[in-house]
């Protein structure tokens, strides 16, 4: 309706009024909270990109899951920085690997706690690379067995869901045939669609001791400027077998967000990663924004876009403000 009798202001002249006709609601459920675990005890080594954000030896680490758990995250997600490594990543898919230690860890002190693996070789691999190389290429179907038993190893240690990163062509289709086999039928696989190659990972790369020794990921992530693209990689991912498809990063691809939403009937993650993390933290310590209105922003941005589950190193921040009814 026209102007003077239709007037939007008047659903914003109050605070009550406003949160009753809001369109978007984010809530401590809607969130997963990454974590980094290393080998070793007492071990709370902060990690200089991500002010406030730390590599954590497994009791370090199950004071984090605790704390989470206790805000209403249901969930972490889990990335383990190995003792050693070689070309095949051999401590990925080891019985004592560090993933494998803290999923047991985790899951005998907070059971109730979601426990999602990452599985991908980069971290583990002496190349940097997140599958096998062979005469200075990364060739993806040598790598596919070992992604699978990597995503075996870590549903055999308790892990509660598993998601592949690697984006290696069929790996879906390879875990969920190697879980199927073990009688892991129940397992959902929460699968990285549509995985870019970005400039906003370079802090976990920091983090994870995973930059790449040669060359770049660019042929095996996606291309920013695709967009369909996106679209066939997650149709592929649905019909190997994904319960849960992803876009990572989130910020800069909100507009694939909203059009898997679209098109898909599955629930949608989106990982709002590390250099997304580190810009607003860096520039709301310098005092250049309202950290904790832009923080609480992005999310809700990303959730408006149709994002079912968040992945945030802001999930605790972000939490800590829901329970006050600041946000």
């Amino acid at each position: 309706m026209p102007y003077p009798l239709y007037r939007p202001r008047r659903l914003r002249e109050s605070p009550l009024l406003r949160k009753m006709v809001r369109e978007t609601t984010l809530h401590a459920s809607d969130l997963m909270l990454p974590l980094f675990v290393v080998h070793g005890r007492g071990v709370r080594e902060p990690i200089a990109s991500m002010p406030g954000q730390s590599r954590l030896s497994i009791d370090e680490l199950l004071k984090e899951c605790k704390d989470a758990a206790s805000m209403g995250i249901p969930a972490v997600l889990l990335f383990g920085l190995p003792k050693d490594k070689d070309p095949r990543g051999s401590e990925a898919y080891a019985e004592d690997g560090i993933i494998q230690q803290a999923v047991r860890a985790v899951k005998d002190t907070i059971p109730d706690l979601l426990v999602v693996t990452d599985v991908c070789l980069c971290e583990y691999t002496s190349h940097g690379h997140c599958g096998v190389v062979e005469k200075g290429r990364v060739v993806n179907d040598p790598s596919l067995e070992l992604i699978a038993r990597t995503a075996l190893s870590h549903v055999d240690a308790g892990a509660d869901l598993v998601a592949p990163s690697d984006m290696m062509d069929g790996r879906v289709a390879a875990i969920r045939e190697a879980l199927d086999e073990a009688t892991y039928v129940e397992t959902p696989i929460m699968a990285y669609s549509a995985k870019y190659a970005s400039a906003f990972y370079g802090p976990f790369r920091e983090a994870a001791d995973s930059t790449p020794q040669f060359g770049d990921r660019r042929s095996y992530q996606m291309d920013p400027a695709n967009g369909a693209e996106a679209l066939r990689e997650v149709a592929l991912d649905v019909d190997e077998g994904a319960d849960i498809v992803m876009v990572k990063p989130a910020l800069p691809y909100l507009d694939v967000i909203a059009r898997v939403r679209a098109d898909f009937g599955l629930p949608v993650a989106a990982y709002s990663v590390s250099g997304e993390y580190a810009m607003i933290r860096a520039a709301g310590q310098l005092g250049w924004l309202d950290e904790e209105r832009a923080m609480m922003e992005v999310l809700l941005g990303i959730k408006r876009a149709g994002a079912d589950i968040v992945i945030t190193y802001f999930a605790k921040d972000a939490a800590r403000l829901l329970e006050q009814g600041r946000a």
